[in-house]
């Protein structure tokens, strides 16, 4: 059992009444129970929490659907990260949270027409057009939605927002300051400079796809973090993963955690584009920074309680303390040689590391109940 909201990494049995942790110790016999997982030689982890991902299917061209692609590997609790905005909201909220046995949560994009536009075969964006800002609307649905709305979402790459990039991020400014809640910025790839865009960012805030490797980024050109990311970070500011198909670099991740900046929190960016690589799952992102240096603990830690700590959620997620949530996730820890790829950038081809080791889903329970088919020993006594 790995739950680093309780420092805790050690053998245990858990056990669940109703939909609550009603029991950790070192031995729980399995005859009080009506139903046994067996967990044996397994990692046992809180529900993952995912901050970036798309799951608005159907409508956002990266959209795909969330159960299959979340809670059906390890993560119970995610954010879709800004596939909707003020005026393509009602959908969301109507078509993917009621229906998703997945906990899904959003970020409103600040531009009315969400992530509509980008797609393959159309790479241009949703804030070319700073009249598909519409601050007041922004607010006004973030007001009537916080149950479901935890923050604001922009995204500031060439394609996406031109040379709109930093009037869009000081517009996103505003309606996060009206509503009281974090923003999660999009970087890489922007006309205006970096360390002129995290002037705007205050602490709480998130910078996703933090370790690209595009221009623009967290490095200087000797590959040294630049100080003003440093001065960020002791402002509050959150270094998110945000892997995606083109926002992440092994070899800026490897120079960033040498240099003491590892990522705060470790997101997949999942989607329609990266699902069937170079992404996959949360659990694959998770083991490719197993392979920088991090151990299974620190990386549980960035995709649980770290993540809950970053939005407010109306539950609290990402921790197996008596009387939570039971949202747990189970793993099986996998040995050999494992070919793992980055993300591909500026039309350079992906970057490849071999790891030794990878986590793979198993089993999910929501809320005390077992989701779907696990392949893991249960019974029923």
């Amino acid at each position: 059992m790995v739950d680093p909201s309780q420092s805790l990494s050690a053998v245990r049995d858990i056990a669940v009444t109703g939909s609550k942790i009603a029991r950790i110790a070192e031995d729980i016999p399995a005859a009080e129970a009506l139903v046994a997982i067996d967990a044996r030689k397994k990692i046992v982890t809180p529900g993952l929490v995912d901050i970036h991902v798309h799951v608005y299917d159907g409508v956002a061209p990266l959209g795909i659907p969330a159960d299959p692609n979340c809670i059906a590997k390890g993560a119970t609790t995610v954010v879709d990260a800004g596939s909707a905005g003020a005026n393509t909201f009602p959908g969301f909220r109507r078509m993917v949270v009621p229906f998703a046995e997945t906990r899904v949560f959003a970020l409103l994009n600040i531009s009315l027409i969400g992530q509509s536009t980008v797609a393959e075969d159309n790479e241009w964006g949703e804030l070319l057009e700073l009249r598909h800002v519409n601050t007041k609307l922004a607010i006004k649905t973030i007001e009537r939605n916080r149950d479901v709305i935890l923050g604001v979402k922009v995204r500031l790459s060439r394609s996406i927002a031109g040379g709109n990039d930093l009037r869009a991020l000081e517009m996103t400014r505003e309606v996060a300051d009206a509503v009281g809640l974090p923003l999660m910025v999009h970087i890489g790839g922007t006309v205006t400079p970096l360390t002129k865009l995290l002037t705007v960012l205050k602490g709480g805030d998130v910078i996703t796809h933090a370790f690209h490797g595009r221009d623009q980024g967290i490095l200087d050109s000797t590959g040294r973090v630049l100080p003003e990311v440093r001065k960020a970070l002791d402002a509050g500011v959150r270094l998110d993963v945000g892997h995606g198909k083109g926002s992440f670099s092994w070899s800026v991740m490897e120079q960033a955690y040498k240099q003491g900046v590892p990522p705060g929190t470790i997101s997949s960016d999942v989607h329609q584009f990266n699902v069937a690589g170079p992404v996959f799952d949360l659990a694959t992102t998770l083991s490719k920074f197993m392979h920088v240096g991090m151990t299974l603990e620190q990386v549980i830690e960035r995709a649980t309680v770290a993540p809950a700590r970053a939005f407010r959620f109306p539950h609290s997620p990402g921790t197996l303390r008596v009387g939570a949530e039971a949202d747990i996730a189970v793993f099986e820890m996998r040995e050999g040689d494992f070919e793992m790829y980055g993300a591909s950038a500026d039309g350079r081809p992906p970057e490849m590391r071999v790891a030794n080791r990878k986590l793979v889903p198993v089993a999910t329970v929501k809320a005390g109940k077992l989701y779907g088919s696990a392949s893991i020993p249960v019974v029923r006594i």
